[in-house]
């Protein structure tokens, strides 16, 4: 069975921030890794997002008292929440969303509304067979596979 949940600018459920970032702090600890100040603070802004959010777009959410954070600071802030499935690229749109902690699958397929914004994720589950028999085939060990499809939403198809 697909898992899915969804990654809309606007959620229509509110998110548990506090909870979302309890559940992330324990996840941290269980693989050993530190969910430092920084790091909780991009997540923050992430789930604060509710939708597809780009590195440089959360730089403004990161300034302190000495001034604005670098690039390479929530870039490296990301790339961490990323490893610990806490958050996802979007390639096509070079942004990140926050994944509710343990619900997100290593094999993901975003449907992308390009209208709205509106990102939902989903576990490919099945739909990668041919390509995981094919690199077998290959020899090609895949470390991830992610699908990204582009087109309009129920709710923008509908208003159309």
């Amino acid at each position: 069975m697909a898992h899915k949940h969804d990654h809309a600018h606007a959620p229509s459920l509110p998110v548990d921030r506090a909870q979302h970032l309890a559940r992330a702090a324990a996840l941290c600890a269980d693989a050993g890794e530190s969910l430092t100040p920084l790091r909780r603070r991009v997540l923050e802004l992430l789930i604060d997002a509710g939708g597809p959010a780009k590195a440089y777009d959360l730089l403004d959410g990161l300034k302190t008292e000495a001034g604005p954070a670098k690039p390479p600071t929530v870039y490296r802030a990301l790339d961490f929440l990323t490893r610990l499935g806490l958050a996802h690229r979007v390639e096509t749109l070079n942004a990140f969303v926050a994944c509710d902690v343990g619900a997100c699958a290593r094999t993901t397929i975003f449907l992308i509304c390009t209208l709205c914004g509106r990102t939902e994720e989903s576990d490919a589950g099945h739909a990668l067979v041919d390509v995981s028999e094919a690199a077998a085939r290959e020899g090609f060990a895949i470390e991830r596979t992610m699908i990204e499809a582009r087109g309009a939403c129920a709710a923008c198809r509908a208003a159309a």
